[in-house]
């Protein structure tokens, strides 16, 4: 059996942009571009990058929330882009997502009882109405929820308590991965401590697999096994995280980690300003796409896109120039 419980190879996501009377295409975003990685069971790999790189369509693409382009999705040595809907049901039960938003990702209308009993009932589990009450009790009690959660609505909760609910509902089914799509950047940061060290908990009692997607550098840092970099829809850098975070290759990377806060000002690294703008995703650069904002492009960074490089056997980075 191999130690890698998901595989993705090339995968692409394609929005068309259609225009004119006839509604005929007239450009793409390719949101996702030929993105390929693994992650081994019970390992947390952390997704890092600028607002509209392709975080989240990363995240949802593999669930097949979002249809991919091209490419594969290998889970568990199956290729799931090649499953019908009834096989993607069943796939489903062992992987789920964790919202953004606590509070628009729950209906307000349904109590938490119902809100974690739904995807029981689609799975068809503890359908005995005393073993599922006990496990609703159960999943209370892995999030640390009071009991009496189970009759109130999401409105009575606060943020980090609803987060919880999400995460309790995730757990509901007993998944093996989940995509935790910025779990934490809607909550306060003396929350955002405890759904963290909560999610570490759970990986460690539950075995469970991580794809943590985040903007905050240093929660990325602390949950996280290894750290994949993206930009503009391509992955730049991938490495261990006590290795990406302490030698860096990427510039872009470099750029990325300087704007992180040191507690200690004597310690602050000086921070690299990229100048202009994000390019457009519709019409991005020739060569490597961060070479208009690069301080070490070069005609080749202009002409090529660059090829996988290792630095190690567990560090790998596209760039003509590393650091």
């Amino acid at each position: 059996m191999s130690e890698y419980l998901l595989e993705v190879k090339d995968l692409c996501k394609r929005f068309p942009i259609k225009g004119g009377l006839l509604g005929r295409e007239v450009g793409a975003v390719n949101a996702v571009n030929n993105v390929s990685f693994k992650i081994k069971k019970g390992e947390t790999l952390g997704l890092v990058g600028e607002s509209g790189c392709g975080k989240t369509t990363l995240g949802r693409s593999i669930l097949r929330l979002i249809e991919p382009s091209s490419g594969q999705i290998i889970f568990d040595g199956k290729d799931i882009t090649q499953f019908n809907a009834d096989e993607m049901r069943a796939i489903r039960r062992r992987m789920q997502i964790i919202f953004q938003d606590p509070y628009a990702s729950l209906n307000p209308r349904m109590t938490v009882g119902d809100i974690l009993a739904e995807p029981m009932e689609i799975h068809g589990l503890h359908t005995n109405k005393a073993d599922r009450q006990k496990r609703l009790l159960q999943l209370l009690d892995q999030v640390q929820l009071p009991k009496d959660a189970l009759n109130k609505y999401p409105h009575e909760f606060s943020g980090g308590q609803r987060q919880r609910v999400c995460i309790a509902r995730a757990l509901a089914v007993e998944p093996e991965f989940i995509v935790c799509d910025e779990p934490v950047s809607a909550l306060d940061v003396s929350v955002q401590a405890q759904v963290v060290n909560l999610l570490m908990d759970l990986q460690k009692d539950l075995g469970l697999t991580y794809l943590f997607i985040a903007h905050d550098l240093k929660v990325v840092e602390y949950i996280s096994n290894r750290v994949a970099v993206m930009y503009l829809g391509n992955m730049v850098e991938v490495a261990e995280s006590h290795e990406l975070y302490g030698g860096s290759k990427h510039p872009y990377t470099k750029a990325l980690f300087s704007a992180i806060p040191s507690h200690d000002p004597k310690h602050q690294q000086s921070r690299i300003i990229l100048e202009g703008d994000i390019p457009s995703p519709m019409n991005p650069p020739t060569g490597c796409h961060f070479h208009p904002r690069c301080w070490k492009a070069t005609e080749d960074c202009k002409k090529s896109y660059p090829i996988v490089t290792s630095s190690s056997e567990t560090h790998q980075f596209r760039c003509h120039n590393p650091l």
